[in-house]
């Protein structure tokens, strides 16, 4: 009966983010086809990453014919943010838990799956866990498969102004940390800056864009960290002007759920 309760929390939570995957894949699936992937291809690839992120970034590369080894260390850095989510994780569910439950546990660790599973109150089931993935991924994989489709049934206009999509998810994701703090801010600022100077400069726009992205975000991001440290739990003033505190730090809150 435990089980079936921790499926069925699984489900019902996983169903929003299952629905919000189906329209933000469409759009990765459109981007897919004008790259050349069939509509099996691109599913395959969404099934085996489950990253936005890095499945853009992957397709860039892709489309610039980028070597392997690139892929793989401009994949690393992207999706690096996962191994501190792990760790967050990792405290709620129970000690005795088998490897292996972690080990497939851990496919399915992304940033909305990651805020849905720590915003749960005490320890968490791998059922749980599995429904809240498999439901999730796929809304992922369909949209994926029904953007590529799509993109070859749909007239080039309609697929031109459904591309916009794409956009308007970054701009989504964005803007509203930006707007509640002026260091998250600043960074998206620098960072369109300095990538505008290594898609312009005579000299840097020669990096390839794989070692474009990895440069940046190791430069920005440890810039960042180390300018505008997050605060610890002794409540000293947060560098970008916040409240005192960690409140707005969603690692410490699952911390202090346990």
């Amino acid at each position: 009966m435990n089980r079936r309760i921790s499926f069925m929390a699984g489900i019902r939570d996983g169903i929003p983010i299952c629905l919000g995957y189906l329209a933000v894949s469409f759009s990765f699936g459109i981007m897919a086809k004008n790259t050349g992937l069939t509509a099996w291809q691109a599913a395959l690839l969404s099934a085996a990453n489950l990253t936005s992120a890095g499945q853009f970034a992957g397709l860039s590369l892709i489309a610039a014919g980028a070597p392997l080894t690139e892929m793989a260390v401009t994949q690393l850095v992207i999706n690096l943010r996962y191994c501190l989510m792990s760790c967050a994780l990792s405290q709620k569910i129970a000690d005795r838990t088998p490897f292996l439950h972690r080990f497939l546990i851990a496919y399915g660790v992304t940033d909305e799956i990651f805020g849905v599973s720590v915003s749960r109150e005490g320890t968490l089931s791998p059922i749980y866990f599995y429904a809240l993935t498999g439901i999730s991924a796929l809304g992922w994989v369909s949209g994926t498969f029904i953007g590529v489709v799509s993109g070859t049934l749909l007239p080039a206009r309609v697929i031109s102004a459904l591309s916009i999509a794409l956009y308007g998810m970054f701009i989504a994701v964005i803007i509203p940390p930006a707007r509640e703090s002026r260091v998250i801010a600043g960074v998206v600022v620098v960072s369109m800056l300095l990538s505008l100077l290594f898609t312009a400069a005579p000299l840097l726009k020669q990096i390839s864009q794989g070692f474009r992205i990895i440069i940046l975000t190791l430069l920005i991001s440890g810039a960042a960290a180390f300018l505008f440290p997050v605060p610890d739990e002794n409540g000293q003033a947060r560098p970008d002007g916040t409240e005192k505190g960690t409140e707005n730090c969603i690692y410490n809150r699952a911390d202090r759920k346990e």
